[in-house]
């Protein structure tokens, strides 16, 4: 089988940002400047399985919003380029994690149409320089640029902390699994024929 990685950059006024994927696994460590963002995307890589490194430096004095942005679509690039034509894979996962008082519910289809919805009334506050709106953005820009269809909710919660690692949790689990080969699948799992567009 061939290798799954992808290594990608992506350079603007606003953030350099440098990415490498392995579907696969392998080391993994973020330093983004955000410390809440790089603790998810070790989570993501742990439980998800993934080989994951982020550098990225960006704006931050006006806020983390371009960096959180740019890393969730440099991320969604790499996941298109590691998956190739998809042959093989899975293509659904879904999870359901706990955190504490808090649940995360994430479904997805490796679909080539990109869609998120992302449906979580999560309290408005700052975690270490990660607005809490910002993790919308994170996956709306992960979905659109991997042409993934997300879905993930908080049906409850209380804590900021908890209900956002829940939704890193659930969506690592839920990609760990669509990522996946199938032994039973010897081709692409669409009746189309593609997955790509």
């Amino acid at each position: 089988m061939s290798t799954r990685t992808s290594s990608r950059e992506r350079h603007t006024g606003e953030t350099q940002v440098r990415l490498f994927l392995d579907l696969d696994g392998g080391a993994a460590g973020a330093e983004t400047g955000v410390g809440f963002l790089d603790h998810m995307l070790d989570l993501l890589a742990r439980h998800g399985r993934l080989g994951l490194k982020v550098e990225a430096s960006g704006d931050l004095e006006t806020g983390a919003h371009h960096t959180v942005e740019d890393i969730g679509i440099v991320l969604g690039q790499a996941l298109d380029e590691a998956l190739g034509d998809r042959a093989g894979i899975r293509r659904y996962g879904s999870a359901v994690v706990p955190m504490d008082e808090s649940l995360a519910e994430c479904a997805l289809d490796i679909s080539g149409r990109p869609y998120c919805h992302f449906d979580a009334d999560l309290p408005t506050t700052s975690i270490a320089g990660f607005d809490t709106e910002l993790a919308e953005e994170f996956f709306r820009a992960v979905a659109n640029s991997a042409k993934l269809t997300l879905h993930i909710s908080v049906p409850y919660g209380s804590n900021a902390h908890h209900m956002i690692e829940a939704c890193f949790k659930a969506f690592a689990r839920a990609l760990r699994v669509a990522v996946s080969i199938d032994p039973e699948e010897s081709g692409v799992p669409s009746t189309k024929g593609t997955l790509n567009e």
